[in-house]
């Protein structure tokens, strides 16, 4: 298992749930979107002004390993493992605290943006000086 600083509990909800009785595979998108939403914030020690955000998803991959039930008692760990000139690269997986199992894994590759100009821009030295103090780099 990896080591991650940062880890967030979820809330199973119950239209997270489909007719199978399990978490559909959609809403694990969101689960990692509130670990990725949560971390930044968390890194960045302020409220995020998300419509002024300079940082976007440009990938994410998924693998599943295990159904997720609605009584299980989940969190999402979040790290970003890889900082490049334009890109970011996060590694999140979804854990049942209870049984330590890995139920499934989340890949993103995160690009600096310019909202403005609508292009591609280097990662700024704020985000890359906060992402290393809390990665402790």
């Amino acid at each position: 298992m990896e080591n991650f600083n940062h880890k967030l509990p979820i809330q199973i909800r119950f239209n997270d749930i489909d007719s199978l009785g399990h978490v559909n595979n959609a809403v694990y998108l969101t689960y990692f979107d509130l670990g990725k939403a949560d971390y930044f914030q968390t890194i960045k020690k302020e409220i995020i002004d998300w419509t002024q955000i300079d940082i976007v998803v440009a990938n994410v991959n998924i693998d599943f390993f295990s159904p997720t039930y609605m009584n299980e008692k989940l969190e999402v760990h979040t790290k970003v493992t890889i900082i490049g000139n334009k890109s970011v690269k996060l590694l999140q997986h979804l854990i049942n605290t209870e049984t330590n199992e890995m139920k499934s894994i989340c890949y993103t590759v995160m690009v600096g943006y310019h909202p403005q100009l609508k292009q591609s821009k280097v990662i700024s030295d704020e985000w890359r000086l906060a992402i290393d103090n809390y990665e402790g780099r």
